[in-house]
């Protein structure tokens, strides 16, 4: 699913345009990103956390070549799914 399909499944159910959709959508990621950017934590009830972690800085090595190289340490966004995706994701499996 890409975002255009985010924006037609959104406004199909709201019955509201795609054009105020595409819009809603677009300030609800944007919303997303900034919080992110100030290091928020982002929590969405029953759906997941998004936060900022920081990754220490580490020795990597090319594979073809063995050289290293030092990564430096950076910050990276992660999201952890809420309790209920868990439980809906379990039972489609099954």
């Amino acid at each position: 699913m890409i975002k255009a399909d985010i924006i037609n499944e959104v406004a199909s159910r709201t019955k509201l345009p795609k054009a105020d959709t595409a819009v809603i959508v677009d300030e609800v990621f944007k919303v997303i990103k900034e919080s992110l950017a100030k290091g928020d934590r982002l929590e969405l009830r029953n759906f997941g956390v998004f936060q900022v972690k920081q990754r220490v800085a580490r020795v990597g090595r090319n594979p073809k070549t063995k050289v290293e190289a030092k990564i430096p340490p950076r910050k990276v966004p992660v999201f952890k799914p809420g309790r209920e995706i868990k439980i809906n994701l379990n039972v489609e499996d099954k």
